[in-house]
């Protein structure tokens, strides 16, 4: 685990530049791309006219809502789940069949604000958080043991996203992507990766606005597609450990914030009532930076899950737009934290193979158990920055 030093905020200059609305594959180099990727992603940070103040979240219990709650079923895992268990959550689920498919894995777009709020986040039965470049950051959320049919704002692929795919032996949906990293999400997937861009409506859909946040899929669809397309429903995910018993060992964590650039800050507040983490994002559309509750515009609740992680990864800048990120077949792996019913515990994650799931193991070595349900895992650079101010965990986002 790396040593905890004092934070240190940086700013994205921000420009404002006429919003391009697709990603539309051309025959350029990542150099000659290198431009258009800044252009797209600045133009889709917050302006810095907010102040700098920060403004803790103000309490909440929201829940997201479900038309099947799936249940839990005690300690599980990392192998040998039984046939009605989500192997990437712990819980039980009303009807098994919905496990006998490839988990389905959508690009989101967190920027620009104006997309937001974002569609079907709390239907995921795992989130991932990761940096694109100029202060901004995107979201891959990963469908197994629910569906949403609304999940969005789709966008572009990026080059992590097949390797996550790959990972939870899964399918891909996306909007487009450039050139070279389309080849990259097709060599590595071939069918099993599902581009909005080719009008494979009613997977992936514009809503009938036109702009970059208008694009949204349904996971349903997007499983029925595969089908049609012939794609082996057949994976092995093991290598998950849940138990709903706290672990010992913990350190007080129940205030979580992670900031991808000053202006991009995502907070996670420990709710004592729903033993979940309820999660927070900033508003700049007032003269001070506020943070204000995330929800899921498919069920107007708060985004709650059970785990959120930290999880420490090697970035290899190939343009401002463009990163490399060091997680798919890496047995060493690294450092991570992991949050769970207010408690922070340090751990270590690998991943064995280019098709096993990301595994935590405790400082013996045993897989360590998350709680059952949901989680999100924020992947950050190794040089993160990593300040704890009483029951608060500030991560701030720094590369390699």
């Amino acid at each position: 685990m790396k040593k905890f030093s004092s934070s240190r905020l940086w700013f994205a200059m921000v420009i404002l530049l006429l919003a391009i609305t697709a990603c539309n594959p051309t025959q350029l180099s990542e150099k000659e791309l290198a431009s258009t990727y800044a252009a797209q992603t600045q133009t889709a940070m917050p302006t810095d006219t907010a102040t700098q103040e920060e403004t803790a979240a103000p309490e909440s219990t929201a829940m997201p809502t479900s038309e099947s709650t799936p249940e839990p079923v005690g300690a599980v895992g990392p192998v040998d789940f039984p046939e009605n268990v989500n192997p990437l959550t712990g819980l039980a689920v009303a009807d098994a069949t919905i496990l006998d498919r490839r988990p389905v894995l959508v690009k989101v777009a967190n920027y620009p604000a104006s997309g937001r709020p974002h569609a079907g986040l709390s239907f995921a039965d795992i989130v991932f958080d990761y940096y694109i470049g100029y202060g901004s950051n995107r979201f891959a959320a990963l469908y197994y043991g629910e569906d949403s049919s609304k999940i969005g704002p789709v966008r572009s692929g990026r080059l992590t996203d097949p390797q996550l795919a790959s990972l939870y032996e899964g399918i891909l949906g996306f909007q487009s992507a450039y050139i070279t990293i389309l080849d990259e999400i097709n060599e590595i997937l071939g069918d099993r990766a599902f581009n909005g861009g080719l009008n494979i409506c009613p997977a992936i859909c514009d809503d009938g606005r036109n702009v970059v946040y208008s694009v949204f899929a349904d996971s349903t669809a997007l499983t029925e597609l595969a089908e049609e397309r012939g794609v082996d429903q057949k994976q092995t995910l093991e290598g998950m450990a849940f138990d709903p018993e706290t672990p010992e060992g913990g350190t007080a964590g129940e205030d979580v914030l992670i900031l991808y650039s000053n202006l991009n800050r995502g907070e996670w507040v420990f709710d004592e009532e729903s033993g979940k983490y309820l999660r927070w994002i900033e508003d700049t559309t007032g003269a001070s930076l506020e943070m204000i509750p995330l929800v899921d515009s498919v069920t107007d609740e708060q985004l709650a899950f059970s785990n959120v992680v930290v999880l420490f990864a090697y970035h290899n800048e190939v343009t401002g737009t463009v990163y490399e990120i060091n997680i798919w077949d890496n047995p060493a792996g690294g450092d991570a934290v992991i949050f769970r019913d207010g408690q922070m515990y340090e751990v270590t994650w690998a991943t064995p193979t280019k098709t096993q799931p990301i595994r935590f193991f405790d400082e013996n070595g045993d897989a360590f158990a998350l709680k059952p349900g949901n989680t999100w895992i924020s992947i950050m650079g190794n040089n993160t920055s990593i300040v704890q101010e009483v029951n608060l965990w500030k991560f701030t986002f720094m590369i390699p």
